[in-house]
């Protein structure tokens, strides 16, 4: 019977010993909050990219629907050159961009008047429908929209949480400021 009592002592001598509880927790914690940091990290970091690139789709249909009736080629493709400026301090070497005039004819189709791209992107065809969104159609029958589209493939930083790259993709859609159409002038060489 004494070791039968001596074992059910030494038992619960280690059921009532709680030295080693707070390491055993914190082992168990550590690993889920790492990875809830480093999943912070690179959700802050895409969401950023994401915003450059929205505002790169923007700042070029801006830019090109203020243009009166002429747009110098060389302009566009400076405007295309600024957006490495929006995107720092991350590459913009993954960025790719469209601007493109879209005429909406009063029946609602679409045909796409020219189309300019930088960073690898394919322009739309000439003379090909693009498929506008209904309230912009509604708002543009009989007149031009300058479409601007940037797409970025984002890769994570770390490749812990996720390790695929996410494409990013924005478009922008502007009415030139003095209605009518923007014309690609590729003969005005000024200022290339």
């Amino acid at each position: 019977m004494s070791l039968l009592r001596r074992l059910r002592r030494i038992i619960g001598q280690f059921r009532d010993d709680a030295t080693g509880v707070a390491a055993v927790e914190f082992a168990l914690v550590v690993p889920v909050m790492l990875l809830l940091y480093v999943g912070s990290v690179e959700a802050s970091s895409m969401i950023s990219v994401d915003r450059r690139v929205q505002t790169v789709a923007g700042s070029m249909g801006d830019l090109v629907s203020r243009s009166n009736v002429k747009i110098a080629a060389c302009d566009i493709k400076d405007f295309f050159q600024a957006s490495a400026g929006i995107m720092a301090p991350y590459s913009s070497t993954p960025l790719q961009q469209v601007v493109s005039s879209i005429f909406v004819k009063s029946d609602g189709t679409t045909e796409v008047k020219w189309s300019k791209s930088a960073g690898g992107a394919t322009a739309l065809t000439v003379g090909a429908a693009y498929p506008l969104p209904a309230a912009m159609t509604n708002i543009s029958a009989s007149a031009y929209v300058i479409v601007a589209t940037a797409s970025y493939a984002y890769t994570p930083i770390t490749s812990i949480v996720y390790n695929q790259p996410v494409q990013l993709r924005r478009e922008n859609f502007y009415l030139p400021r003095f209605g009518g159409s923007i014309v690609v002038d590729p003969d005005n060489t000024t200022g290339c």
